[in-house]
């Protein structure tokens, strides 16, 4: 199916600064994800962004870039005014893809596009794959999510969720004899309809939204549904730290 991959991007980051730009074997990242990006069969591939010189390298690069506000408070934001700016109808899917995520797998976003497609209940898509460990599942820095019968959210959290009441400190998805389901690790890519993608920022901040620090609970705050893609390959890893960056560049290399 047709669909656009938005990739939203700045250069503010105070962990790793001018970030979109760190070189990776010779190419900015941010042109490597969109190379990734051209991959995954979208109809389009455009770097957001509010700065002229990631545009520039973008274009030194062959990648299209359209200037955005500089004002935005979030990557929704800048996203959903792209869309105003490239006049998507609002049945058009769009893939929101990070700009820090340069080894991101180009099937996937093709895959969120395709379940979206093929759940009109829902407003938007994500994926997520099988946690592997113990300390995974309770580290609040990997993200969860619980899915009902359909692999439609119910829940995205920190927390270790599903909490398995009988197996307290055990994981107890790899025990000899299981047959209940793992817990899951979300994914970070997004697929919304333009039409939804151009109003969720104008909606205010859910409570749980701000307790988990959560963007997508929004999504489920105000009754909206979010289709899940479960896949069986781990992403690879992102960029946010200066070590996370070495750890990349190694295996370009």
């Amino acid at each position: 199916m047709s669909f656009t991959v938005l990739i939203p991007a700045r250069l503010a980051s105070t962990r790793l600064p001018d970030k979109p730009l760190a070189d990776i074997a010779g190419t900015p990242m941010i042109v490597r994800v969109a190379q990734r990006a051209l991959l995954s069969g979208a109809s389009r591939v455009v770097v957001a962004t509010d700065s002229p010189r990631i545009a520039e390298t973008c274009a030194s690069f062959g990648v299209t870039a359209m200037m955005t506000q500089a004002d935005h408070p979030s990557g929704s934001d800048r996203l959903a005014e792209a869309c105003r700016l490239l006049q998507l109808g609002d049945d058009e899917v769009v893939v929101n893809v990070q700009g820090d995520e340069p080894l991101i797998d180009p099937g996937l976003m093709g895959a969120v596009a395709d379940l979206l497609a093929e759940r009109p209940d829902c407003a938007m898509a994500t994926a997520a794959h099988a946690i592997g460990t113990l300390a995974d599942l309770h580290n609040p820095n990997v993200v969860k999510v619980v899915l009902d019968a359909r692999n439609t959210a119910l829940y995205f959290s920190r927390a270790p969720i599903p909490a398995a009441r009988d197996f307290s400190g055990a994981a107890w998805w790899q025990q000899v004899g299981n047959t209940l389901p793992p817990p899951l690790r979300h994914v970070g890519i997004y697929a919304y309809r333009a039409g939804f993608l151009q109003k969720f920022p104008s909606l205010p901040q859910a409570p749980l939204e701000q307790l988990e620090a959560l963007e997508q609970l929004r999504v489920l705050w105000y009754g909206h549904h979010i289709a899940v893609h479960v896949t069986d390959q781990a992403p690879g890893p992102g960029v946010d730290t200066p070590e996370d960056l070495e750890r990349v560049r190694r295996l370009f290399v």
